[in-house]
């Protein structure tokens, strides 16, 4: 790239999107569709599920905006979400009275002995009740659930004739729940919450049209508690994960590119034949196709003529492509594609303030940077999930990895952590502790494997993956530095 290109290159991924990790609804130039997440978009995908950040609030939001759905139809790729497909919400992190009750009501109607599938039927009833039904015309929550509970065939009767209605008009209707973390503070009234809706989506599958589509974490995918009743197969065996290959990585940050304010450098950059264009709203919005995608040769060779060829000075210290996923990933290799956007973003704008007459338009170390603050923000939404992961973390810092887990053990005894967790965590109202902390440090261990914080070694010890350990503070022999 000319010096010129290479400093425009630059600025553009320095001006790369934040993401929308609150529910905001995102821009339409801002959308783009992995394999896997164009499956969840089907009717029968009621069950979506995925890590922290995978996108599961971002179609929450998305699928309720109609320039998305009419983006999505028009795209060619998923003829069954249409412009006029009905878009409700069941339940989110936005609070929304009228239409779910929120987590306190919630805890209200568990400790009078509702039954969950009744506050979830009645969710689905009233958001599909028009103005003139009786069940409008109960202002709050355990009235409202009272009313369902007393009158099962009006709600059969009511759930028919909206099915029916849909049908003639050949659409669907969606009832969004996402955010389900938020629905309780302790696991158990969390789990039963779940298997509720999980049991009333079962119930509503029956029907043609209506459908409900919930936005799980994987962390709250646990078959025995959330899955253990009749039927349940009908909602787990077309369930889908929000992955993020490496590939469709890459594909996220190429999409922003040439949707940005560079767009039309970089579509000629990626060569205008693999482009193509949807208008929406009098704006065009355009994709990649999906060879140039699923081409890692490609996509690599474009990379590296914008990050250089190697971390280093020479090929031992790896290449860009790779290294970045590599070292954002969870114990199963899982990537947040908010923190990659992050590292990108944050490489870029180090090297326009370290070195501005570097002759790519990321310098390696500068990337390394950016790995750092997209851990700081990994470890910080962790934090916010889980305020009990910062405590045990937190005597670990400015050790190395791998560690043995005897002396993980005896820094959690020194520090008090595991008798913290165990008898006075209740005083401080953490939400959700530790699943197993009954099992003491263990249990700890096992908690966080599951979050794919801790991966095991066979002779013992501990390993952190980088994405965790550089924000937490830990070191690693030949790693990235962490954060002091």
């Amino acid at each position: 790239m000319t010096a010129l290109r290479t400093k425009r290159a630059r600025r553009a991924i320095a001006a790369l999107p934040e993401g929308t990790s609150h529910g905001e609804p995102p821009e339409p130039a801002h959308v783009y569709l992995p394999r896997s997440h164009m499956k969840a978009m089907e009717p029968n995908s009621q069950l979506v599920t995925g890590m922290r950040g995978a996108g599961k609030t971002f179609w929450w939001a998305a699928l309720q905006q109609p320039a998305v759905r009419r983006l999505i139809e028009r795209s060619g790729e998923q003829s069954v979400l249409r412009r006029d497909t009905e878009i409700w919400t069941g339940f989110g992190q936005t609070p929304a009275p009228d239409d779910y009750p929120g987590k306190d009501v919630l805890k209200a109607l568990i400790n009078a002995g509702v039954e969950p599938r009744m506050i979830w039927r009645t969710v689905a009833a009233r958001r599909l009740a028009t103005d003139g039904d009786p069940l409008r015309q109960h202002a709050e929550w355990p009235a409202r659930i009272q009313y369902v509970d007393e009158n099962p065939e009006r709600i059969d009767r009511l759930f028919h004739q909206r099915d029916e209605a849909l049908a003639a008009r050949n659409v669907y209707s969606f009832i969004l729940f996402d955010a389900l973390d938020r629905c309780a503070d302790d696991w158990s009234d969390m789990y039963r919450l779940v298997r509720g809706l999980m049991q009333t989506a079962r119930d509503i599958r029956s029907y043609r049209r209506l459908r409900f589509k919930i936005f799980l974490r994987s962390d709250q995918l646990d078959m025995d508690r959330i899955a253990d009743f009749p039927d349940a197969s009908k909602i787990l065996s077309s369930s889908v994960e929000l992955g993020w290959p490496a590939r469709e990585l890459y594909g996220l940050l190429w999409h922003c590119l040439i949707n940005g304010d560079a767009g039309k450098e970089f579509r000629t950059f990626l060569e205008r034949k693999n482009c193509e264009t949807v208008r929406i709203d009098n704006r065009s919005v355009f994709y990649l196709r999906r060879n140039f995608i699923s081409n890692d040769e490609l996509s690599r060779e474009r990379f590296h003529s914008l990050a250089g060829q190697w971390m280093g000075k020479d090929r031992r210290r790896g290449f860009p492509y790779t290294w970045i996923p590599n070292h954002l990933g969870d114990t199963e290799k899982r990537v947040s594609p908010r923190s990659f956007l992050k590292a990108l973003k944050q490489a870029a704008e180090d090297t326009i303030e370290r070195y501005p007459a570097h002759s790519n338009a990321l310098h390696y170390d500068s990337i390394k940077r950016g790995v750092q603050e997209a851990s700081k923000i990994r470890v910080a939404e962790l934090k916010e999930d889980y305020p009990w992961v910062d405590r045990v973390m937190k005597p670990l810092r400015r050790t190395s990895v791998p560690l043995h887990f005897r002396d993980i053990k005896k820094r959690w005894k020194e520090s008090g952590v595991i008798e913290y967790l165990t008898e006075d965590m209740e005083e401080d109202t953490v939400k959700l502790p530790p699943l197993q902390i009954g099992e003491g440090a263990e249990g700890v261990r096992q908690d966080l494997e599951s979050l794919g914080v801790f991966l095991s070694i066979p002779d013992g010890r501990v390993n952190i993956p980088d994405v965790f350990r550089i924000g937490y503070g830990l070191g690693r022999k030949g790693g990235v530095r962490p954060v002091r």
